[in-house]
């Protein structure tokens, strides 16, 4: 399941799910775009995981828990938690983040 945030709650969904993964983006970002299929494919094929796309300019809290300077930003939390982040445009590193998460 991929939630798309319509509101700046995402500190609310991470602190209330076990595991979950972050796409952060922007409407402009060609690179986003690119990516957020894959993200819903992988999205899919984890029931186990909670992943939600972010609007970066439009929620600035949500923004601010994790450290994005570059979009797409990709952000996997476990516990409440930041685990790792990586700012990428290539799907094997996106798998590879979410498989970090996978793996608790």
């Amino acid at each position: 399941m991929v939630l798309e945030l319509d509101k700046d709650n995402l500190q609310a969904i991470v602190a209330d799910k076990k595991e979950v993964v972050v796409q952060y983006s922007a409407g402009w970002c060609g690179n986003c775009r690119i990516m957020k299929p894959k993200f819903k494919k992988e999205a899919s094929q984890h029931d186990d995981i909670t992943f939600v796309i972010v609007d970066a300019e439009k929620f600035p809290e949500s923004r601010k828990l994790a450290k994005v300077d570059n979009l797409p930003t990709f952000a996997a939390f476990t516990d409440g938690k930041l685990k790792n982040q990586v700012q990428t445009n290539k799907y094997d590193v996106l798998k590879d983040l979410i498989n970090e998460v996978a793996s608790n």
